[in-house]
């Protein structure tokens, strides 16, 4: 990868901006998170799981265009990125967004991302039903 890395740079600083050029300076400037996957065995190489799971979602698309003309598209992004979330922790989308959206709501006290990542949520909400029986 080093060797690649050389090779980018080389490449970056003797060629004319085109549309390649640009793809260089990109993977250099990401170069961490491009190799992430290197170091730590839980990331994946690639984000082929989540595109499969958002793939039976064509009436989003549909929506998504809706949506954009009403230009709220960053709030239908966040919807699915939750509700795909959800599906890939095995977790109920209609009871596990509610959640995020109290945790995450700009009135709480203190916003927590941690509160809302579906692993905690699905770890605290077995917890609570062991507790329950």
């Amino acid at each position: 990868m080093e060797a690649l890395k050389a090779r980018l740079t080389s490449c970056s600083a003797s060629c004319s901006p085109s549309h390649r050029w640009r793809a260089i300076n990109y993977a250099l400037n990401h170069w961490d998170g491009l190799t992430l996957f290197l170091d730590d065995g839980r990331v994946e190489v690639d984000t082929n799981t989540v595109e499969r799971s958002m793939r039976p979602d064509c009436d989003g698309k549909t929506e998504f265009i809706v949506q954009r003309q009403r230009g709220r598209r960053r709030e239908l992004a966040i919807l699915a990125s939750l509700v795909n979330t959800a599906k890939l922790h095995e977790l109920d989308p209609q009871a596990y967004r509610p959640m995020c959206w109290s945790a995450l709501s700009p009135g709480e006290p203190e916003p927590s991302v941690a509160r809302a990542a579906a692993w905690n949520w699905k770890a605290a909400r077995a917890r609570s039903l062991q507790a329950a029986a």
